[in-house]
């Protein structure tokens, strides 16, 4: 698969379900902006900047998606898996 839906902790061999929470808040990114979270111009760099955890919501189309759904997606993409939402969290999220 592409690096670019691989949560960070499935890198380190040490991951559960909530890696699949991840997947889906890249997706959910990727379908209302048209952008990745987090882009690269190799596999090696894609990797890092997902290992980095940052990204942001100043692209263009950004500005024209509700709050609720920068929320989830906020909520999907925590590092820390501890943190990051469960299924039954971002099934009963507002958004959704």
């Amino acid at each position: 698969g592409s690096p670019y839906y691989i949560a960070p902790e499935v890198f380190n061999s040490s991951y559960n379900a909530k890696c699949d929470l991840w997947s889906m808040g890249v997706v959910l990114y990727i379908l209302l902006s048209g952008k990745v979270p987090f882009p690269g111009e190799s596999n090696k760099e894609i990797i890092e900047n997902v290992l980095r955890g940052d990204y942001h919501f100043n692209h263009e189309p950004f500005k024209h998606v509700s709050p609720e759904a920068k929320d989830l997606i906020g909520g999907l993409l925590i590092k820390d898996v501890n943190l990051r939402m469960s299924a039954h969290q971002a099934y009963s999220h507002p958004w959704i």
